[in-house]
C-alpha cells in the first residue's frame, strides 16, 4: 500500500492559443482545455476530474466517514517537509497557491493515515518515537527495487489539530498500514511482530489483536468491504527455494522487493483466503468498489519496462477484468468516497514531464 517511492511518470501538457479572443474568453478556454486533458480518451468511469496538490509526491488519501475531508501523505519540500508528513483537506479544496494544515508532528516519517468513526480523529503510523529526522530510504539494492521496512514504525491516534492521543501499537517492529472498517469497530493493519509481514485486526481502541495471515510473504494495504466482512489485500509470497531465500535476508535487514504482488481475499477473521489475481508483475493499492462486488486496484502487468501503472475493476471471482485508466506513466491508490460519488487517487498525469505525482478527485460513474 503505502509506498509512493518509486514514482517515475512522463506527461505532456496541451496549451491553447486563441489570438480573437478576449482575456477572459481565452482563460475560461484555457481551463477548459486542461481540465480536458485530465480526463484521458477511454476513461468512460470519470464524468469528471479535479487536481488537488500540485508538487512533491502525495498519496494514499483517505475519505473521512462523512466524506466532508480527507488525510493524506506529501514530501512536498515547499509545505517544508523533508519526508513524508499528513496533510488535512476539505473535500472541495486544491492546493495550487496554498498550503494544507499539517497534523502529524513533523518528526521522522508518517505512513497510511485513515480517519476514524467519529471524523474528529485519524490513525497513522509514525517513526518519530525513534527519530526526529527522516529515516533513510534505500531503493535499491543489488540492482532490484526494494522498500524499506522501519520497525520504529508504530501506530497512533491523533487529533485534527495534529495531538497524539493515544499509542494503538508497542510492539517491537514494523506496525503500519492501517485501515479502519466502514462498520467502524476494527482496524487492520500490517506487523513483522511474528517475525513475518502478517496482517492483523485490532478493535478501534487498539485491543483484541488478533492475527489474520500466516504464510510467508508480505501481506499489507488490506481494505475492508462496504460492509466490513472482507478484506482484500496484496501480497508477494516467495515459492521457490531461492524466492524465499532472498525474501528472508532480505527482511532480516528491514527490506522487501515489490515487483512481484499479486491480490488476495478473504474473511474480515482470515478464513477463506483466496488468491484473486494471477497477473504477474505487482499488483497492489486495492480498494472495494461501493457495490462490494468488485476490486479497484493498480497494476503494471501489461507493462514490459515496469511501467505504465494504471486501475483495473476485478470481480470478486477474479473474472471480467477492465482497463479504467488509460496513462503511460502512473495511476494508483484509488480510494471510494463513502457514498461512492467520487473516486481519490495518485497520477503523474499534468506533470509537466517531471516526476512529481499529485492527488486527482473524479466524479465516479459506472
Amino acid at each position: 500500500m503505502k509506498h509512493t517511492y518509486f514514482l517515475i511518470l512522463i506527461l505532456a501538457f496541451l496549451s491553447c492559443k486563441n489570438d480573437t479572443k478576449t482575456n477572459s474568453e481565452v482563460e475560461t478556454k484555457t481551463t477548459e482545455a486542461i481540465k480536458d486533458t485530465l480526463i484521458y480518451p477511454g476513461e468512460k468511469h470519470f464524468k469528471s476530474i479535479r487536481q488537488v496538490t500540485f508538487g512533491g509526491d502525495n498519496a494514499e488519501a483517505y475519505w473521512s466517514f462523512d466524506d466532508k475531508q480527507l488525510v493524506f501523505q506529501s514530501n512536498y519540500k515547499e509545505w517544508n517537509v523533508g519526508c513524508d508528513q499528513m496533510f488535512l483537506m476539505q473535500a472541495e479544496e486544491t492546493f495550487k497557491d496554498n498550503k494544507p494544515p499539517m497534523i502529524s508532528t513533523g518528526k521522522g516519517r508518517t505512513t497510511c493515515a485513515y480517519f476514524l468513526p467519529d471524523n474528529k480523529h485519524i490513525i497513522y503510523a509514525s517513526t518519530h518515537l525513534k527519530q526526529d529526522e527522516c529515516p533513510d530510504t534505500p531503493l535499491r539494492k543489488n540492482g532490484k527495487y526494494i522498500w524499506p521496512i522501519y520497525d520504529s514504525y508504530d501506530i497512533f491516534v491523533a487529533d485534527l489539530e495534529g495531538n497524539i492521543v493515544k499509542q494503538l501499537t508497542n510492539e517491537v517492529g514494523y506496525d503500519a498500514e492501517p485501515t479502519v472498517s466502514p462498520k467502524g469497530d476494527k482496524i487492520v493493519f500490517t506487523s513483522t511482530r511474528s517475525g513475518d509481514l502478517e496482517l492483523y485486526t485490532m478493535n478501534i481502541d487498539g485491543s483484541d489483536v488478533k492475527q489474520i495471515t500466516h504464510e510467508l510473504g508480505y501481506d499489507g494495504g488490506a481494505f475492508f468491504s462496504p460492509d466490513g466482512t472482507k478484506l482484500i489485500f496484496r501480497s508477494s509470497r516467495p515459492k521457490t527455494e531461492q524466492e524465499i531465500k532472498e525474501y528472508k535476508d532480505l527482511l532480516a535487514e528491514g527490506l522487501v522487493e515489490p515487483t512481484e504482488m499479486e491480490l488476495y481475499i478473504c474473511n474480515a477473521d482470515g478464513s477463506d483466503l483466496r488468491q484473486l489475481t494471477d497477473l504477474g508483475n505487482a499488483n497492489w493499492s486495492p480498494f472495494f468498489h461501493p457495490s462490494g462486488k468488485k476490486i479497484l486496484f493498480s497494476s503494471n502487468f501489461e507493462a514490459e519496462r515496469g511501467f505504465p501503472f494504471n486501475l483495473y475493476l476485478i470481480d470478486l471471482d477474479g473474472k471480467n477484468l477492465e482497463r479504467v485508466t488509460h496513462g503511460e506513466t502512473f495511476d494508483a491508490f484509488p480510494v471510494f468516497s463513502n457514498d461512492g460519488k467520487y473516486l481519490a487517487f495518485s497520477s503523474n498525469r499534468n506533470n509537466g514531464g517531471g516526476r512529481d505525482t499529485n492527488l486527482f478527485i473524479a466524479e465516479w460513474q459506472d
